[in-house]
């Protein structure tokens, strides 16, 4: 059963470029009769403001896109995540750094580095061990890619406590039986370490597919980090018409009055996956 989600991060209001993720993952879902799951990733309190998942939800209601089981919420997963943690430890695959960004960036770890499955007195970060070389795997958007497994070693626990986003975000999707996720090419160098962890904790690999980005005038990406506009609920179905016309799917006639609801119906009768972009998308080619 295909099995699909969004899986938001509470930093900020959802702008253009997250309503264009989280419409595709709805319609690639919806449009093969599977669930499409909702999950908010709240594991980093420091950057998350006050009542900013709360906006997400109401963000998310106002175009429609209802989700097909109960919010999970990151922030309530922290046993299990412990338990994989001590699980890549006990493998010997998983060691305990104290290095700094600095002392790896130089290419190498401090000499005082222990680089052991056993915590030391200090804090540390616990890090998970590259495979080497590169990865391949079959991309829903982009077709057979191949790309470099990166760094030597990835964080899966900061030396605060809190865990990071590679290895929530792999537990959990094996946790909601996610068969296919639906995220930003931005993501597209996390998957190697996604893969590896899903190797090393014998969970099942889900389908990829990585979406076109959505480009601001100076040819960044719409993000919170560069401004980008909240969505205005008022213009649901504008966004969503946008949203639609970027992914280079049919739209019904602007006199049609189909409403936020009707917009979806259609759209999803009508999806074609295909017909995806591969090239990023300057907002400003967008129109209201």
């Amino acid at each position: 059963m295909y099995v699909g989600r969004f899986a938001p991060s509470p930093t900020g209001p959802l702008h253009l470029g997250s309503l264009l993720t989280a419409l595709s993952s709805y319609l690639f879902a919806r449009s093969a009769g599977g669930e499409w799951l909702l999950r908010i990733e709240d594991i980093d309190p420091p950057r998350e403001p006050p009542d900013a998942a709360l906006a997400i939800l109401d963000s998310l209601q106002a175009h429609g896109l209802e989700h097909s089981r109960p919010v999970l919420w990151q922030s309530t997963r922290g046993s299990a995540y412990a338990a994989a943690v001590q699980q890549l430890l006990a493998t010997g695959q998983a060691f305990h750094c104290t290095c700094s960004r600095q002392d790896l960036a130089a290419g190498q770890h401090a000499g005082r580095c222990p680089r052991s499955i056993h915590p030391p007195s200090e804090p540390a970060a616990v890090r998970v061990r590259s495979a080497g070389g590169s990865i391949s795997f079959d991309d829903g958007i982009l077709g057979r890619v191949t790309i470099p497994a990166g760094e030597d070693s990835f964080v899966v626990q900061r030396k605060d406590g809190l865990y990071a986003y590679h290895l929530a975000v792999v537990v959990d999707d094996a946790f909601q039986e996610v068969s296919d996720i639906v995220r930003g090419r931005d993501l597209l160098d996390s998957t190697p370490c996604h893969l590896r962890l899903q190797e090393l904790l014998d969970l099942p690999r889900p389908q990829y597919a990585h979406l076109p980005l959505l480009l601001n005038d100076d040819g960044h990406k719409l993000s919170k980090q560069t401004h980008a506009t909240a969505l205005d609920p008022d213009r649901a179905e504008s966004n969503l018409r946008r949203c639609l016309r970027a992914l280079g799917q049919e739209l019904p006639p602007d006199e049609a009055g189909l409403g936020v609801a009707g917009l979806l119906d259609f759209a999803a009768a009508r999806w074609d996956s295909t017909r995806i972009p591969r090239n990023d998308i300057p907002e400003a080619t967008l129109p209201f």
